[in-house]
């Protein structure tokens, strides 16, 4: 079965048995509800996770601009009231970019910071 043809939650598990492991690399807490509760994250911040089935990311602000001019995806808007996280790409189900190279993107990103 291709990534393409797995479910959204099975391309996300997918992602998590890829990072399981790296330093400073854990999955939210499963005490926490909502927001993260599910994410990948690194020193407790998050790089990636799945939300409504739909791959969120965290990359910076001009990388998620590319994205969205391309029409692989859209700002998250995770209080869907219209306030946008401008580093936050929320990825197309339709998109054909690979999941793991942007969460590694993430990743890189998230954790560059401190």
């Amino acid at each position: 079965m291709s990534q393409l043809d797995a479910t959204p939650q099975e391309r996300f598990n997918t992602l998590i048995e890829q990072f399981k492991g790296m330093p400073e690399v854990t999955l939210g807490s499963s005490e926490k509800k909502g927001f993260g509760s599910s994410a990948l994250q690194i020193r407790g911040k998050i790089f990636a996770m799945l939300s409504h089935d739909r791959l969120v990311v965290k990359l910076p602000k001009g990388r998620v601009d590319v994205l969205v001019a391309a029409g692989e995806g859209e700002r998250f808007d995770p209080r869907q009231d219209g306030r946008l996280m401008k580093e936050w790409l929320s990825l197309s189900p339709t998109s054909q970019e690979d999941w793991l190279s942007l969460s590694k993107e993430g990743l890189a990103f998230v954790g560059s910071k401190r």
